[in-house]
């Protein structure tokens, strides 16, 4: 069968959940079907596991099309990589980065696979990792399958690459927030400064003020009487910070450009399709 007529499969892999949309394709396409399920955390065994179950039954019967997935930021771990001009190969880059990721993360980093984005010598890049179990079975359970994996790819960089277009601005500001988890990276002048990527314990609109407060003053050690901060928080649509903080919300779901269907939203989760 062409590629171009093949059904794709786009799930979104989180601890909490799985979101599972099929796209239909070939002469007579079909309208897409979208479903998102709740997983239990099983005692004992790594927080990917559950979601991999659910996985596996949402693809028992799809042999031949392309799947993609895209990962929750609970299961990937950044670092900005610095710029670097002598860097001559592929294989220098990734030595490059598997010791900033070293001490960043210490040796727990072993056990990572990792992944350079966009890379530019003289303003150096981010990289992704993300646990080598995790990545191993979701490969082969495409393979069992047989399913044609077209990418495994980190929430926040596809999410940045998604709306790239819309920053502006020489000191840009972004925040993601899921359910549980907030990352917030900082560009300077197109060059990436910062990523942070923490747990949620608390309210989100007093975690998201207190780290944007906190990721302003380490990446220049003061913060500007005003600043914006483009934000995209798909299950937390009301989301809003008091209009005195110093912080103004620049929302990058609007109705002229919605999330991807396969992003959590919170009127999504049940164990039926739509």
């Amino acid at each position: 069968m062409s590629p171009l007529w093949r059904d794709q499969i786009q799930v979104f892999f989180a601890p909490d959940r799985l979101d599972f949309v099929r796209s239909y394709r070939g002469i007579r396409p079909k309208p897409s079907t979208r479903f998102a399920v709740a997983c239990e955390r099983k005692q004992g065994s790594p927080a990917w596991e559950s979601p991999l179950g659910q996985l596996e039954q949402a693809i028992a019967d799809t042999a031949g099309i392309d799947i993609s997935i895209t990962v929750s930021n609970h299961f990937v771990r950044y670092a900005v990589v610095p710029a670097q001009t002598k860097i001559a190969s592929p294989s220098e880059l990734y030595a490059y980065a598997a010791f900033h990721m070293r001490e960043i993360y210490g040796e727990r980093a072993g056990a990572w696979e990792l992944s350079m984005g966009e890379w530019d010598p003289c303003s150096g890049g981010v990289c992704a990792a993300i646990e080598r179990n995790l990545l191993e079975r979701l490969e082969a359970l495409a393979i069992h399958h047989k399913l044609k994996l077209k990418h495994i790819e980190p929430y926040l960089t596809g999410a940045f690459d998604q709306w790239r277009k819309r920053f502006h601005g020489e000191r840009i500001w972004f925040a993601l927030i899921e359910a549980g988890r907030l990352c917030i990276a900082s560009l300077s002048q197109g060059a990436w400064q910062r990523i942070s990527n923490q747990k949620i314990l608390h309210g989100v609109e007093d975690e998201l003020l207190a780290a944007l407060d906190q990721e302003a003053l380490l990446f220049s050690g003061r913060k500007e009487t005003a600043e914006s901060v483009y934000l995209l928080a798909p299950e937390y649509p009301e989301l809003t910070l008091p209009t005195d903080c110093g912080w103004h919300i620049i929302s990058l779901q609007t109705e002229s450009m919605l999330a991807p269907s396969l992003y959590p939203a919170p009127s999504m989760i049940s164990g039926s399709k739509n």
